[in-house]
């Protein structure tokens, strides 16, 4: 019996070493090649790696693009904030130039030989009411300022009005575009003879009218009417404005024309309010 025993553990050792050296040498002639457990246990990991990673990567990249539209948005923002801070420094900007120029034109009107004999004072307008606002404007200058009743008043431009009424520190300024305004302007076609009165706007088309004009005046389209000075209420040569029409009144003795105002009465901010220097009595000299 022990010798049996002894024959068989050496049986199955000496089996054991053929084994091994077959499956070497099978290796050693597969190469580069896996067996078909090695393949099983390959394939069976890499679908194992496949169920994990597919939905770990969709989860990965969802919340990434949560993250980057998150982003977008943010940086959309700004961009539209920033959009907005240009516009309004744009239009700061051009509101900034508008008033520049309009001063600089009020300066040179100021300087006007027509208001040598004229006293000059700089208002700015501080009210507008949208009921009234083709009749009546509020200047910052009023009955302590010297601010009289009558006086007329200019803005980049030209003409704008009268002084209608007055307070201690304010007063209202009749325009020349109030219908209701009873207040007749004497005025010329500028470098000629022919007169004529504004009485009247037509707030249709932002047209003055200029009206009871000789029938015999060669009145054009484009031609600049001024005041005449022929009153002592308006200086002259202030601009009013430039004929965009001509007719013949209904009765067919005169002519009648609008005229296109030349300054804005739909943006006044700084105009000048015109006094007529007194004049001393007996002489030629003149009274501030």
């Amino acid at each position: 019996m022990p010798s049996f025993f002894s024959n068989k553990k050496l049986i199955v050792l000496l089996t054991s070493l053929v084994v091994l050296i077959v499956l070497i040498s099978y290796s050693l002639r597969q190469g580069n090649k896996s067996t078909w457990p090695e393949q099983f246990v390959q394939d069976t990991v890499g679908w194992f790696q496949y169920v994990v990673n597919v939905p770990a990567q969709y989860a990965a990249g969802f919340f990434q693009n949560v993250s980057d539209i998150g982003n977008a948005y943010k940086e959309n923002q700004k961009l539209k904030a920033d959009l907005a801070d240009y516009a309004r420094v744009e239009q700061e900007n051009r509101d900034i130039t508008q008033r520049y120029n309009d001063l600089k034109k009020l300066m040179n009107m100021q300087n006007s030989p027509d208001l040598f004999n004229f006293i000059k004072h700089p208002a700015v307008v501080i009210g507008r009411s949208y009921d009234q606002w083709n009749q009546i404007v509020t200047v910052d200058k009023g009955r302590l300022d010297g601010i009289r009743p009558g006086m007329s008043v200019i803005a980049p431009g030209g003409l704008i009005g009268t002084i209608s009424r007055t307070g201690n520190f304010t007063s209202e300024v009749s325009l020349i575009s109030d219908n209701q305004n009873v207040n007749q302007i004497s005025a010329i076609i500028q470098n000629t003879k022919t007169y004529g009165m504004i009485e009247g706007y037509n707030a249709n088309n932002g047209r003055l009218l200029f009206q009871k004009i000789p029938l015999s005046s060669n009145v054009k389209k484009g031609q600049v009417v001024t005041t005449s000075g022929l009153s002592d209420m308006y200086p002259s040569g202030l601009m009013i404005g430039t004929v965009t029409s001509v007719s013949t009144d209904q009765y067919g003795l005169t002519k009648a024309a609008e005229v296109k105002p030349s300054a804005n009465l739909n943006d006044l901010t700084s105009v000048i309010i015109v006094e007529r220097k007194a004049k001393t009595p007996g002489s030629g000299g003149t009274l501030n």
